[in-house]
């Protein structure tokens, strides 16, 4: 049972900014709920066994730690991280690199809608306040 090789799944990393896995600790079960839903979407039991959830949990949060870690290394070189440092990432992900760039688009035009509401929120104070005024 005692197998060398079956420990932690995750390189060590040596001569990077990346803190080492004892040095910083997470919260489990923070995406219980999201991963649940998402097992079930993907086929799984409407209620997926805990140990599963925890194991999905497990190597999403290592996919995500490690995308962040190289596209800092990436974004370093110029002195910020930006969405172009993980579009370049996963550019050879096709899957992945359309729906990113449907989530940012749907993004943007969900802020500029916002903005748009505002604008017209504001517009219709002011046009009441004038009303309010005129009938003073």
């Amino acid at each position: 049972m005692n197998n060398p090789s079956a420990g932690s799944s995750s390189k060590q990393r040596t001569g990077s900014s990346q803190p080492s896995e004892t040095s910083f600790k997470r919260k489990r079960g923070v995406f219980q709920k999201e991963l649940q839903h998402m097992m079930y979407g993907f086929g799984d039991d409407p209620n997926p066994l805990p140990e599963s959830v925890a194991l999905m949990e497990d190597i999403v949060v290592e996919y995500i730690t490690e995308l962040v870690y190289k596209a800092q290394e990436i974004g370093s070189k110029r002195g910020k991280l930006s969405v172009e440092d993980f579009l370049y990432l996963i550019r050879k992900d096709p899957r992945k690199l359309n729906r990113s760039t449907e989530l940012l688009s749907m993004n943007e035009e969900l802020k500029q809608a916002r903005r748009a509401f505002e604008i017209d929120e504001d517009k219709l104070k002011k046009a009441f306040e004038e009303e309010d005024k005129m009938d003073q």
